[in-house]
């Protein structure tokens, strides 16, 4: 070894490391992780991926110990922070260098006043209470928590507005290494926006690694992507660009959410018009055909490429036609208000038609749920009359609606009691099969992921073929590409039969891909209403709803600057 290399300081230790980790739980018939070898190194912000129970949020429960600590389960292998092995202290002797949030906001709360639950980590490291304060304001301002919320328990909130303040709770612990499960799922894209500018701050003394689905806004700030397969193993690791531009079929047959520019890449490569770098926003994608500087014929052959991709992403169905449907369901001069709280609507006139598929957006605590439930008939109005059928509803969290004691008995509840047993079980083997879930028939439903446990929900929603109306309450949140293509497929055939959908949605993607109407929930009613790529055209009032453009809009803007 040189002289040189003597003299150097050793290298810090790696923020986390798992070296042939493999994780096996109770009774499982394979692994539901590993093995893996994984290091986030200090500083490093990185990414995980990976299709509904392929053991994401598994391994990150590996990392204070929490499994098999508090979650029995055989851990094979080595977890280590900071270069000391996880084993060598109990999960909580971790909160000084790790801060966690979990894929459920509610695991993070206690259920006690905003400012309370902010300010719990820090009381329990005895922080003076000037100190606590002067954190707790802090956080507030930087996540956008308004100060009104302060003495609000965390119960009487929405769930976007729970997942915020458990977001907050989790980052004002301010930590070398923060780890995070799925914290968009529930947010506003104005919200999602600031959480992701938080989160992936660039400090060689913070690590970040996170779990999430919504890539465009937070992959520019990625250093590294881990992606996991269905089988719990690493199938890819690398630098962003060049693992969504290589490893495209991969990702795609494994289920695993790209950035929406990768699709316009893919189909200006088919043109070979692609961009020399893989772009990781469709603005990358269709920067090099900049009408200033490109060849006109250049941008001749990309403009029917990008009226494709644009058109994919829209809604086909026709607003008026919509509109002279017969209605299903109205609501009628409506006060809205959740069970045992404060009306947070007033005076909504609202009607739903047969056949239509109806967005309902709007920010978190906005009232988005309170009013999917007055529409299914679920809530009875404060005020006013709902007129129309009793409606089937997909809440918010899949655990709400989860009763029996395996995936096979839910989805055979949900069946009328008319159907014989050999059509029940016919009925339930083919939505077993076509929800993704064979291999889970027999496990009971808390047993499942996030994604698994939307799955199901949704599934036990639809096989009966019993409601006139569906309210669909954040139907994509926990799901994979594949399993949200297969949710948005069996939307468009209840369309298709006649059914109505009310989707309650932050994805702005999706409300334009399947809703030829919106509305749009706020200031205690209804602000706007009309075809939803007029909406999503509205800057004025997609800011004043907190909401944000389609991830297409650029390429429909680089389609009318080529205009001739």
């Amino acid at each position: 070894m040189s002289r040189s290399a003597l003299l150097q300081p050793d290298p810090a230790p790696a923020a986390a490391e798992w070296n042939a980790v493999e994780i096996r739980y109770p009774f499982a018939k394979r692994a539901a992780v590993g093995p893996v070898d994984l290091t986030i190194r200090s500083g490093e912000r990185v990414l995980l991926l990976g299709p509904s129970g392929s053991g994401k949020s598994t391994l990150l429960l590996t990392l204070t110990g929490l499994i098999p600590d508090s979650i029995p389960a055989e851990v094979a292998g080595r977890v280590s922070l900071f270069g000391d092995d996880v084993g060598t202290r109990k999960p909580w002797g971790w909160a000084p260098l790790v801060a966690q949030y979990f894929q459920d906001a509610d695991q993070t709360l206690c259920g006690m006043r905003v400012e309370d639950e902010l300010a719990f980590a820090l009381e329990n490291r005895a922080w003076p209470p000037e100190r606590i304060l002067e954190a707790v304001s802090d956080v507030m301002r930087r996540v956008g928590i308004p100060d009104a919320w302060r003495r609000r328990r965390s119960a009487q909130l929405s769930g976007g507005e729970r997942q915020l303040v458990a977001l907050a709770a989790t980052l004002i612990q301010d930590t070398p290494l923060f780890v995070a499960d799925e914290p968009t799922a529930h947010l506003a894209p104005e919200a999602a926006r600031r959480l992701h500018a938080l989160l992936t701050i660039r400090d060689r003394d913070r690590s970040v690694l996170i779990v999430d689905h919504r890539l465009d806004g937070l992959i520019e700030s990625i250093d590294r992507m881990i992606v996991l397969g269905r089988e719990g193993t690493i199938v890819a690791e690398g630098e962003p660009r060049k693992i969504f531009r290589d490893s495209r079929a991969l990702l795609e047959a494994h289920g695993i959410w790209r950035p929406a520019a990768c699709a316009l890449d893919a189909a200006l490569a088919e043109a070979d018009l692609a961009s020399p770098a893989a772009p990781l926003s469709v603005a990358e994608a269709l920067a090099h055909l900049d009408p200033a500087t490109a060849p006109r014929l250049s941008i001749d052959a990309a403009r029917p490429v990008v009226d494709s991709y644009i058109a994919s992403r829209r809604s086909q169905d026709d607003a008026v036609a919509i509109r002279n449907a017969p209605v299903l369901v109205r609501l009628e001069h409506v006060d809205c208000a959740p069970f045992l709280g404060p009306t947070v609507l007033h005076g909504i006139d609202l009607s739903i038609h047969e056949g239509e598929i109806l967005g309902v957006l709007g920010r978190n605590g906005a009232g988005k749920s309170t009013l999917g439930l007055c529409l299914a008939g679920l809530l009875p109005p404060k005020a006013g009359r709902r007129h129309g059928p009793a409606g089937g509803y997909a809440f918010q969290r899949p655990e709400n609606q989860l009763v029996a004691g395996t995936v096979r008995e839910e989805l055979a509840m949900a069946l009328p009691d008319r159907l014989s047993a050999d059509e029940k079980a016919a009925r339930v083997a083919a939505a077993l099969d076509s929800w993704g879930l064979a291999a889970l028939a027999d496990n009971h439903p808390f047993e499942l992921s996030q994604g698994q446990k939307r799955r199901l929900a949704l599934a036990s929603l639809t096989i009966a073929d019993r409601w006139p109306l569906l309210v669909l309450d954040e139907p994509m949140a926990g799901l994979d590409a594949h399993g949200a293509k297969h949710l948005a497929g069996e939307i468009l055939t209840l369309r298709d039969k006649c059914r109505t959908v009310a989707l309650i949605t932050h994805d702005m993607d999706l409300a334009l891909r399947l809703c030829a109407r919106s509305i749009v929930v706020g200031e205690g009613g209804i602000l706007a209403e009309g075809p939803t790529a007029a909406l999503m055209n509205d800057q004025a009032l997609l800011a004043r709803a907190g909401l944000a453009e389609p991830s297409c809009a650029d390429a429909m803007r680089w389609l009318e600057a080529t205009a001739c």
